[in-house]
């Protein structure tokens, strides 16, 4: 059912970075929704890699991303932020102080202003070209993401990709499944040199890890979707059988800002510019904040995304409240607010 909504900031994307400035938002006692085009809050670490461990917390030496998630979501539990999930962003009008926005399922959100945390925007899977591929997707034989690392136990992975994910995983899985068998179109791979080095020793003779390179994928073999076997080939046409339980394949993601990146914003590169000191757009009143935002000496950090999250909501805080000064308080002394700030819900 579409629902008509009034709030102080509507936030567009529920991940790390939009979870935590609803929190800044809170404790400046301004309302706020939370849209997703996900089915659940979390972005990419809930739907992507809920049990990969991030390094780069401040307080947490490790922390699984999932985790992290479900802590963001009992920080903001206080200000009992609405959410509107498994919608996406069809449109954006008004100006500054009086925004309305509209839902592809016909919710309409009245916001002073707009926070887009919207990371890389919609995203998908980069699918490999293979015949009968929807099969093996259908049963789980193939998969993208690694959501539970227990359902790999004792079984022959193939992973295919030089990256990053493709390395993390295959080394993240050596020791749970039975057989891991790493498979790149080229010798060199391209990733973090400390990974690199890990997967050096973990390939050597009588390792956890097989390297089979330089291959590409080429066909999978086995009945009514379970796979038996991921065919590899080189580009002279050497061709190589391999028996396999799981298909993982990391060739990045193919992402989309959708209708966002027709609003007008001043952009560079399919990230949208804003004001390092207050992440405010060429539109007035329109923030963003996380991957999605660009300015010069960005880092691509979650932390980073934080403090952003924070500097958004000290910025809105003058159009909500325009003639109320804000006297800033450490959280250590001020506490949470007394009453959580709240959206007046319509029917449509």
């Amino acid at each position: 059912m579409a629902e008509t909504m009034q709030t102080d900031v509507a936030i567009i994307g529920a991940g790390p970075a939009g979870l935590f400035a609803a929190f800044e938002c809170g404790m400046l006692k301004l309302s706020t929704v939370l849209i997703d085009a996900l089915d659940e809050a979390g972005g990419q670490c809930a739907a992507l890699y809920p049990e990969k461990p991030i390094y780069d917390i401040p307080a947490h030496p490790a922390i699984e991303a999932g985790a992290l998630i479900a802590s963001l979501e009992q920080q903001i539990a206080p200000f009992a932020v609405p959410r509107l999930l498994g919608r996406r962003i069809e449109r954006l009008d008004g100006s500054r102080g009086a925004f309305a926005l509209g839902t592809d399922r016909g919710d309409v959100i009245h916001a002073r202003a707009v926070i887009v945390a919207a990371g890389a925007g919609a995203f998908g899977p980069n699918r490999p070209p293979l015949p009968g591929l929807e099969a093996y997707e259908r049963t789980g034989s193939v998969q993208y993401y690694v959501r539970r690392k227990e359902a790999f136990r004792g079984k022959r992975l193939v992973i295919a990709g030089g990256g990053d994910s493709a390395i993390d995983w295959a080394l993240e899985l050596r020791d749970i499944a039975s057989h891991v068998t790493l498979v790149h179109r080229r010798a060199r791979f391209r990733a973090a040199p400390e990974s690199l080095a890990q997967l050096e020793a973990a390939s050597g003779p009588g390792g956890p890890i097989e390297l089979v390179v330089p291959y590409q994928l080429h066909a999978l073999h086995g009945e009514d979707g379970i796979l038996g076997a991921v065919e590899v080939a080189t580009l002279d046409g050497d061709v190589r059988r391999i028996e396999a339980d799981h298909l993982l394949a990391f060739f990045g993601l193919s992402t989309d800002l959708g209708p966002v990146a027709q609003w007008g914003l001043q952009s560079a590169l399919h990230h949208i510019q804003v004001t390092p000191s207050t992440c405010e757009t060429s539109m007035p009143g329109v923030f963003a904040i996380g991957d999605v935002a660009t300015y010069p000496g960005k880092l691509k950090l979650i932390l980073q995304g934080f403090s952003e999250g924070a500097m958004a909501a000290h910025a809105i805080h003058p159009i909500v409240h325009p003639h109320t000064a804000l006297h800033f308080e450490y959280s250590t002394s001020k506490g949470l607010p007394t009453a959580a700030s709240g959206v007046a819900p319509a029917a449509a």
